[in-house]
């Protein structure tokens, strides 16, 4: 689900694929192991949990399974109700967070004594990889410009004009940047604290044919952008109604777009906040509270 790319199929010959190689080192599940389950297919291994792409109750419905293997360095006994109290926390959070009508994967099922939790499989690639590729074309399109212009010159990373919002080819990216706005408000307002905001941890979700979008205003004319933000990866997140906890929330975004889409940074505060705001009642507290955390951010690197 939080793979760059969609999963690559089984392999057709002998070799074996990635999640037969980490099935030899580390056990499936019991659930994966079923008769009825589908294939499962490893889309990545983090350093307390495993996520799976597998199907629910029929081979027609994708699901995700997160999974947190024992941890052999761990006593058993503290090992167990530490992986019983995660997977029940994140659960819970995914709950709330549903009902509540934030944008974040369905909860089919849990087995928190097992470790695991089966999720609903969201379609479409990180916002991070719609982002980039969506610079990429731009840069791409600006030094065919150039070259047209002065003789086919090299543009530098660092020499490339920082993208603002203002131009008229920036609305796709200003309409993407309020759609992530809208969803964290959304998430802030109903008491959840996210604990890792990337673009890596938000999916585009394609939108249907013919329907309207629930979290942002339909942009892109290439379809690169379009799509539904949704949450995803809440092993980090708690609930808390405190303005410094949003605040770093928000200033962990800030920062993990800055070093992600740096051609973008200035586009950031301009326009995330301001569709937070519309969202959120008490926005204005937390951007002030942010504002607070930034200068400690700020002073920590001048000391080092």
């Amino acid at each position: 689900m939080a793979a760059d790319s969609p999963p690559r199929p089984p392999n057709q010959d002998n070799s074996p694929s990635p999640s037969r190689e980490h099935e030899q080192q580390f056990p499936l599940p019991a659930i994966l192991t079923y008769p009825s389950s589908t294939p499962p297919y490893l889309i990545t291994q983090g350093a307390e949990a495993r996520l799976y792409k597998t199907t629910y109750l029929l081979p027609s419905i994708p699901a995700a399974l997160k999974y947190r293997p024992p941890k052999a360095w761990r006593h058993p006994v503290l090992d167990a109700r530490l992986t019983r109290h995660r997977i029940l926390a994140e659960a819970r959070i995914l709950v709330k967070c549903r009902r509540e009508g934030v944008p974040v994967p369905a909860v089919y099922a849990v087995d928190e004594a097992a470790g695991w939790m089966m999720m609903e499989w969201v379609k479409g690639a990180p916002a991070r990889v719609g982002i980039n590729e969506w610079l990429r074309r731009r840069k791409e399109a600006e030094k065919s410009t150039v070259g047209n212009n002065h003789g086919n010159e090299d543009e530098k990373d660092e020499d490339a004009t920082p993208i603002t919002g203002e131009a008229e080819e920036d609305k796709d990216l200003v309409s993407l940047m309020r759609r992530i706005g809208s969803a964290v408000g959304r998430m802030h307002k109903v008491g959840i604290v996210h604990g890792d905001l990337t673009t890596s941890n938000m999916m585009l979700r394609p939108w249907e044919k013919g329907r309207q979008p629930v979290n942002g205003n339909k942009s892109s004319d290439d379809g690169l952008l379009d799509g539904d933000i949704i949450i995803i990866d809440f092993g980090l997140a708690s609930q808390s109604s405190s303005d410094e906890d949003r605040a770093v929330d928000l200033y962990v975004l800030e920062r993990a777009f800055a070093s992600t889409h740096s051609r973008a940074e200035q586009l950031f505060s301009a326009t995330l906040e301001s569709s937070y705001r519309e969202t959120f009642k008490q926005a204005p507290v937390v951007i002030k509270k942010l504002e607070e955390v930034r200068m400690r951010g700020r002073k920590r690197s001048m000391i080092g």
